[in-house]
This record gives C-alpha cells, structure tokens and sequence, in this order.
C-alpha cells in the first residue's frame, strides 16, 4: 500500500517542551552539611521555632515554668540577704523533674515520630546522609534543647547568688557540678525518649508511653524506697535508685558530686561499689539508646 501523500499526513502530536531545567553547578555540600541542617532544624523545632505558633505554646510555657522558681530564689537571696541559696544547684532539677518529663514527652515523639507515619525517612537516606547521621542528628538536638531548658535555670541562680555576693569560688564549684549533672541526665532522658517515640508513628501513643515510663518508675523506686526506710534498711535505698532515669542522676550526683540526695532519710550509693554502679548504668543506657535507635533505623529506611 502506498504511503499518504505529505499533505494528508496527521500532525505529530510529540512535543518537547523546554521548561527551564539547568544543571546545578554549584559546591556539593555533602554529609557534614546535612548532619548540621538536621540538627539545627531539629533543635529549633524541639521550641516550636519555624512552626506553627501553636506548636510554640507548650515549649515555651515549659521553659517559663522550670525557670520560674529560680527568678523566684534569686529575688529572695538578693533582698533578704541570705548566705546560700534556697535550693542548691544538683538539686534543682529534680524538684523540676515533671517538667523535665513533660518537656520530653512533648518533643520527643515531636522529633521522630512524624518522620516514620509520613514514612519520610526513606527520602533522607536518598541524600548523602546515612542513618548514623540521622540518629545522632535527632540525638544531639533533644539533648541540646534538654540541656538548654535545665541549664538556663541553674545560670539564673548563679547570676543571681554573685549578685547576692555569695561565695564565688562556692557558688562557682556548685554551678559547674549542676551542669555537668544535667548534662548527663540530658543524653539519658533524651536517649530514652528517642528510643520509644521511635517504636510508634503515633505522637499521641509516644507522649503517653514517655510519660508512663518515668512516672511510673519514679513512683515504683519511691515507694519501695519509703518501706526500706522505715524499716530502717537504709543500704538498701541507695541501690534501688538504679531503677529509675531521675533518681539514677541523683544517686550519681550524690555520690560523685557530693550533692544532697533526694532518697530518704538523704540515703544515696552506700559505697564505692554503689557509686560506679550509677554511673555505669547511666553510660549504658545512653549508649544502648543510641544503639536502638540504629537498629531501629536499619528497618524503617528499607519502607
């Protein structure tokens, strides 16, 4: 059959549409770069900074709150002239401790638990980002906000005890142990936090488990704690801070730091062997988060 002639052809109907693409030339910022934008994006979410003005409120009310007591000291020392202040500076955070579970509680299943019901991590291991970079990205921005949000306070009371003229050396050795004590139970809590937010896309499954777990443990470790007292077991007391995040910072503090237990009857480690016990168990637990967190990652990148 012969072809149509070139007047009786139909139109192509093929078109190539040039819609402005052109290679990107520019620097390749590689892994650093994205470890370094995700933490810093992480940690500004964690204060709601970048978000809805809704996701702001209870951050910044949890900062008010844990910082309010220590404005509160503060003015009091100064105008009534005291010799040392209200509350020494280990023992600050764990009169604040349910803000420190509420503020973990919060932002933990905030920082992770998006990523896994959007089932967006897949898309950051496409990048030059492996899951090590992702976990510790995520790691290091809840406990940097962790470390803001009990640090601020404790600067508060050392600003305000040199106002007050107390003791520099004194109140310097003491602001240095309160870091240094809520610095490692940052990495604990933010480490445990991480850990069962990441079992869950659920935020809501997340916040209540977090809860849960430091609430209930605290609860179990006093109230056993209460029956060896009165029973006058006091040795017994020390060791049972090992089974719960705060009072495992406490016991630590008070053994290494020299701080004033919070157990009953002010019953910390009963000796050496009770000390290292504390601090092995906190280095454990942050270790084995991390590592948990990494396990879990292998999974949930593959879907």
């Amino acid at each position: 059959m012969a072809p149509p002639p070139p007047g009786d052809r139909p139109a192509p109907t093929d078109v190539i549409h040039n819609i402005g693409y052109r290679k990107y030339e520019g620097p390749r910022l590689g892994r650093g770069y994205a470890r370094v934008s995700l933490f810093s994006q992480s940690l500004r979410g964690a204060y709601g900074l970048g978000r809805s003005a809704k996701s702001k409120v209870l951050p910044m009310i949890l900062l008010g709150v844990i910082c309010a007591p220590a404005l509160i000291m503060v003015a009091v020392a100064v105008f009534t002239h005291m010799d040392k202040l209200p509350v020494a500076y280990t023992r600050y955070p764990v009169v604040l401790q349910a803000v420190i579970t509420l503020f973990v509680a919060s932002q933990a299943p905030q920082s992770v638990s998006r990523d896994l019901r959007f089932k967006t991590t897949p898309l950051y291991f496409s990048r030059p980002i492996e899951r090590v970079d992702y976990v510790a990205a995520k790691y290091a921005a809840l406990a940097t906000a962790l470390f803001m949000l009990t640090a601020l306070p404790l600067l508060i009371l050392y600003v305000g005890a040199l106002l007050a003229k107390l003791d520099f050396t004194d109140q310097t050795a003491g602001f240095a142990k309160g870091l240094l004590s809520v610095l490692l139970l940052s990495l604990l809590f933010a480490g445990i936090g991480l850990v069962i937010s990441a079992v869950t896309p659920r935020r809501g499954f997340g916040v209540a488990a977090v809860i849960a777990l430091f609430v209930i443990t605290y609860g179990a470790v006093s109230s056993v704690q209460g029956v060896a007292s009165a029973q006058e077991k006091y040795h017994v007391i020390g060791w049972l801070g090992l089974f719960s995040p705060i009072t495992l910072i406490d016991g630590f503090q008070t053994w290494f730091l020299g701080a004033t237990s919070a157990f009953p009857d002010a019953a910390g480690p009963p000796d050496a062997a009770a000390g290292f016990a504390y601090l092995l168990v906190i280095l454990v637990l942050v270790a084995g988060s991390f590592g948990l967190l990494m396990r879990r990652y292998r999974k949930v990148g593959l879907s």
